[in-house]
């Protein structure tokens, strides 16, 4: 069957246009797959709605970066050679975004743990698959050009490389951020992406080109920068999606006792989020029942959000250990810190073009420079059928409040 182009209605941008080479890779069944895995893994327990797919993420960060693209032709032309050069340049970009998700398994992050294997390290044998090399042959795309671009490589086009996998301004987070808010309805997760996107710029830095913000769009790009500090204090580190992915994890270690298995490219595609649910159904143990019926085997005793100072933490961790033992569980999301806020410690942000001069984003605006640096989210749980919740809440409260004086007398 020949493809046609295709207008595809999505929530958040409307009409998404598609060509005919890109139907026809939106039909192969590596991208296909990603309708099966849930975008927010298992926050649908704690957001109901939060059921949208890696599928529309994968056309919201196309049809966003295409935008960011065209702003970028309009307010800085000399940054591309000629005519030839856009079309090519386009055309790989929005292959690339369609693509940058296609390593994920089962629950993200949860599945990664358990494998041992980063889904960009996936991406590599999955692009190498005679069906996407197919497919991006027939749009004049080079897979290893696409690859350099997902996995963020430094031989890769930095603007387009900013734009598919940056740290700070990629089209990815700017799809996520508007899809998760709204299948969350965590109304704090949007931003002004209007504004955002026409503020776009190439910069020279040291010489290179690098993807900036114009001065005016400063304030867009602090709506930006609040809108992932919101997403990840209210969605991201939710504590009931925290305390489920930590059951999953212990039941997928019971699903896979040799991670090495879906090593195969194939055998790991075969597994999705519907595959794991149908496989846990004659799976017994408190972890599957748990995630079947959504019971509570951790309850939170405290949160310690974007703390810079671990010291109350620490009081209560020790408290509850001293009462509880390995009922305790100590979550920590230090590894997802480099993705909150722009840039940790002495690490670069966006780079903002002011009159005369460019220059850091902490530069140009006071609320990201105090938004910026370390800090450290923590959760403290204890087992429900071991330990009080509503006790350890007390014990941790009273540390809390009185600085651990009251219990050191």
């Amino acid at each position: 069957m020949i493809a046609r182009a295709k207008r595809i209605y999505d929530p958040i941008h409307r009409f998404i246009e598609l060509d005919a080479g890109e139907v026809a890779l939106l039909a192969t069944a590596p991208v296909q797959r990603l309708r099966r895995l849930r975008q927010l893994g298992l926050a649908y327990l704690a957001f109901p709605s939060a059921e949208h797919s890696r599928f529309s993420h994968a056309l919201g960060a196309l049809a966003i970066g295409t935008r960011a693209f065209d702003a970028l032709l309009v307010h800085s032309p000399d940054a591309f050679e000629s005519e030839r050069t856009v079309v090519e340049k386009r055309k790989l970009l929005r292959a690339s975004l369609l693509l940058h998700d296609l390593g994920h398994g089962p629950f993200s992050h949860a599945c990664e743990a358990v494998l041992g294997v980063r889904h960009e390290a996936r991406t590599a044998a999955i692009l190498g698959l005679p069906e996407l090399r197919e497919a991006l042959g027939a749009m004049d795309v080079d897979p290893e050009q696409v690859l350099q671009l997902v996995v963020g490589s430094s031989a890769a086009d930095p603007v387009l490389r900013e734009l598919v996998s940056g740290p700070n301004l990629d089209a990815d987070r700017m799809d996520y951020l508007l899809r998760d808010a709204y299948f969350t309805g965590v109304a704090g997760g949007t931003y002004d992406v209007e504004q955002l996107i026409a503020s776009l710029r190439v910069l020279e830095v040291d010489g290179r080109p690098q993807l900036g913000v114009d001065g005016r769009g400063v304030v867009a790009l602090e709506s930006f920068v609040l809108a992932r500090y919101m997403m990840f204090a209210t969605v991201y580190f939710h504590h009931t999606t925290r305390a489920f992915e930590r059951v999953l994890n212990d039941v997928l270690e019971v699903l896979w006792p040799d991670p090495r298995a879906l090593d195969d490219i194939h055998t790991f595609l075969d597994w999705d989020d519907f595959r794991v649910i149908d496989a846990l159904r004659p799976m017994e143990g408190e972890g599957v029942r748990a995630l079947r019926e959504r019971r509570t085997i951790y309850g939170l005793a405290a949160e310690f959000n974007a703390e810079r100072d671990l010291h109350a933490y620490e009081l209560c961790e020790r408290a509850l250990r001293d009462r509880w033992g390995e009922a305790v569980w100590s979550d920590s999301q230090e590894q997802l810190l480099h993705r909150l806020p722009l840039g940790v410690e002495s690490a670069p942000t966006v780079r903002v073009q002011l009159v005369g001069r460019v220059v850091d984003a902490r530069v140009a605006s006071d609320l990201i420079a105090r938004l910026s640096g370390k800090a450290y989210w923590r959760k403290l749980f204890v087992r429900t059928d071991v330990a009080s919740v509503d006790e350890a809440r007390r014990i941790c409260a009273e540390l809390i409040a009185t600085g651990g004086q009251t219990r050191l007398l």
